[in-house]
């Protein structure tokens, strides 16, 4: 099995960071990830951030960045992700007022282009609307990704609850970021700590042998009972899989 590092998005532990940011990301380097994915700074400084995550041994790999940061305050965003060190920068989510998909394509290709001649990569994370809205004939993502130099940050999640296969996604799309999650197996098709759920792993895994993937990145949106310690359960699966 190809060795993909594995980092967390930190909105997975939004409450934890707030309290104690520096003394949480001690225990996810103490968990056995390589890299996180910032949502936020936990209310510290750049430098306190950067120092915090170099104390830890932890890679700054990417950050969510909302849309309207990316059209209206850019250069201070691209100043303080290179400060950072991170290599993507995501525009995380729409708003209902910013999913005019022809307006956000014009924004994205003009954002993305400032992003490379920074030496940032610009990606696209996505939920399922998205996948269910149409935009000149086709899902709207197919069209974001496929009108836009924007890489894709697939979330397999997402894929999965829309109803389509995570891994022919991976393999059409070639994505450098994958967000891996599971999903409960009942009616209310919640998030899953990994290995618990009925999202399809293993051919993402197997897709992941052949596609450019950079990093995986554990995410769980909400969970029912300790954050920590559904964070530490995706880990252990991963590690006993061979995967990390």
């Amino acid at each position: 099995m190809r060795k993909i590092p594995v980092a967390l998005q930190l909105y997975t532990l939004r409450e934890e960071v707030e309290k104690d940011f520096k003394g949480t990301l001690r225990k996810v380097a103490e968990m056995g990830f390589d890299g996180v994915e910032l949502a936020g700074h936990g209310g510290l400084g750049i430098l306190e951030v950067k120092e915090a995550l170099q104390s830890c041994g932890l890679q700054a790999v990417s950050s969510h960045v909302p849309l309207a940061d990316l059209r209206n305050d850019l250069e201070k965003t691209l100043e303080e992700q290179l400060e950072l060190g991170v290599t993507f920068i995501v525009c995380p989510y729409l708003t209902e007022e910013e999913r005019d998909y022809a307006l956000l394509i014009s924004d994205l290709n003009a954002i993305g282009k400032r992003c490379h001649e920074a030496g940032l990569t610009l990606c696209y994370h996505h939920h399922d609307f998205e996948l269910r809205a149409e935009y000149k004939g086709r899902p709207a993502l197919s069209s974001i990704l496929e009108e836009t130099q924007v890489e894709p940050e697939l979330d397999i999640y997402w894929l999965t609850y829309a109803g389509e296969r995570p891994s022919e996604w991976i393999e059409r799309y070639n994505p450098p970021l994958v967000h891996l999650k599971d999903m409960t197996t009942d009616g209310e098709r919640f998030f899953a700590e990994l290995g618990t759920g009925g999202v399809d792993l293993d051919s993402v895994f197997a897709s992941g042998e052949s596609a450019d993937i950079q990093w995986w990145i554990v995410e769980q949106d909400a969970s029912k009972t300790s954050p920590i310690e559904s964070v530490r359960k995706s880990m252990d699966y991963l590690i006993q899989i061979g995967l990390t």
